[in-house]
């Protein structure tokens, strides 16, 4: 009898001892017991070497400041957001492969970053079969949101560069003739197509359109027909390296133009410093640089430009904050979403960065259907003495237009 109830005391022992393994094990798997938070895992894919490596490295630490900063205050509700960054190496076909480690690997639960639209196009694709949100840094190709993809976001759009570009050259420098020279990327193919039409309804010709390949070591052939065809404006849709060399040989040949203006490449601090002064007159655009912010977000952005120039050792740019307000946008809609009764997953965190309203330095941030930016608009810059002014919109002009040599 005594042996019986050592053993039935024994064995109640060993159940208690079991079932309160049980419970703690169930309770790490399914999340009600209070154990480590789950970290947040972002995916980044950028160009960090290759061609466009200048630009993607800048996307980069844009991204990476963001995430750090959401860290240091404790992250998303408590959970520590982690970034898996990727080199696609300035080809799409490795931005595939990265996309692929990211999604079916890493299982990431949202997606950033992306330097042209020769390399966002084929993560977008992917993400939106496997309903993982991407917001990229920097992307303009119309058809990449012309057809529906609930996953799919930017935070930058072509029509933000053409329309105030236009309106500057059709309303204040009422040019007769002007010269475009675009490179071989969707991109800016469609900004040399847009800008061309949108001229025409101000009478103002389009006397030289030429199309370049990345690289590219000469343009004395196009300005040749700048010349000849007596172009007064000249309308670059190159990057940096691009806009170099194209504003050196255009001192060379000493024609006479009325403006140079680029998009992409002249409003950076190195491209100043670098061109020295023949820098003087050239023209940019930019939707944000280190004193050039939206109303009413001066403080948060000077916060920024202290708090980057500390953590990298340099100052920020447009592009860097292109990289910063992508993030800005993705860790937000996935701070509501992980407060949604279905958890943290694809879905939720697209149906939160439909409904986000955000003012950033760089644009108040407000998403269409179809994921473009709903107030993304470039200002013009122009260097004088050294340092960029605003010249268009006249709202937010600090100096008045000057020729161009």
């Amino acid at each position: 009898m005594r042996r019986d109830v050592r053993f039935r005391a024994t064995g109640s022992l060993s159940y208690t001892i079991f079932l309160s393994l049980f419970v703690i094990l169930s309770a790490c798997c399914f999340g009600s017991y209070p154990v480590r938070a789950e970290v947040i895992r972002l995916g980044e894919i950028n160009p960090l070497t290759g061609s466009f490596a200048l630009h993607g490295l800048e996307i980069h630490q844009g991204i990476t400041y963001a995430v750090e900063e959401v860290n240091a205050r404790g992250g998303v509700q408590g959970r520590r957001v982690e970034l898996l960054s990727r080199d696609d190496q300035s080809r799409p076909d490795v931005a595939l492969n990265q996309t692929q480690d990211l999604l079916y690997r890493e299982k990431v639960v949202g997606l950033l970053g992306g330097y042209v639209d020769s390399l966002v196009s084929p993560i977008s694709s992917l993400a939106a079969r496997c309903s993982v949100p991407y917001v990229a840094a920097a992307s303009l190709q119309k058809s990449l949101t012309a057809k529906p993809n609930p996953f799919f976001f930017r935070v930058s759009c072509i029509s933000g560069v053409i329309q105030p570009l236009c309106r500057f050259l059709g309303e204040e420098l009422k040019p007769k003739r002007v010269a475009i020279l675009y490179m071989a990327t969707p991109g800016s193919t469609e900004f040399a197509q847009g800008v061309k039409e949108s001229l025409g309804k101000y009478g103002i010709q389009t006397v030289v359109c030429e199309k370049f390949r990345p690289g590219a070591p000469d343009f004395s052939v196009f300005l040749l027909k700048v010349k000849q065809q007596k172009a007064e404006v000249v309308i670059s849709g190159g990057f940096f390296q691009d806009n170099l060399l194209l504003v050196r040989q255009l001192g060379e040949q000493q024609t006479s133009i009325q403006a140079f203006i680029a998009p992409w490449g002249v409003a950076y601090e190195k491209f100043i410093r670098e061109m020295g002064r023949s820098g003087e007159g050239l023209m940019g655009m930019c939707a944000w640089n280190p004193g050039i912010t939206q109303p009413g977000t001066e403080k948060v952005s000077q916060d920024f430009v202290r708090g980057f120039s500390q953590r990298f050792g340099q100052m920020p740019n447009t592009t860097t904050m292109h990289g910063y307000t992508a993030a800005r946008a993705l860790l937000a809609a996935v701070e509501q979403a992980v407060l949604k009764p279905e958890g943290l997953n694809g879905a939720a965190i697209s149906r939160a960065l439909r409904n986000l309203d955000l003012l950033l330095p760089m644009e108040r941030l407000r998403f269409d259907n179809q994921g473009d930016p709903l107030d993304y608009n470039q200002v013009i810059v122009q260097v004088q003495k050294g340092q960029l002014q605003v010249v268009y919109p006249t709202g937010r002009a600090t100096a008045g237009s000057i020729r161009y040599k």
